[in-house]
């Protein structure tokens, strides 16, 4: 019986994307920037999806 194989489990190697970003790339400058912006001054209010449990996003990703 012909079946697929796999790649082998032993070879697996973890990585991060804050890995494979230099520290020479613009998105860095722009993560940075939109980190220091207060959403609250210019408008926008930090919307609360629900009370208990762990939020699944960061609440600061929903504004209104």
């Amino acid at each position: 019986m012909q079946h697929i194989t796999g790649i082998s489990r032993n070879q697996m190697m973890l990585s991060s994307l804050e890995d494979t970003i230099t520290a020479d790339n613009p998105v860095r400058f722009i993560d940075a920037f939109v980190g220091t912006i207060d959403l609250e001054k210019i408008g926008f209010s930090i919307r609360i999806l629900k009370t208990e449990g762990r939020p699944s996003f960061e609440t600061a990703v929903f504004l209104e």
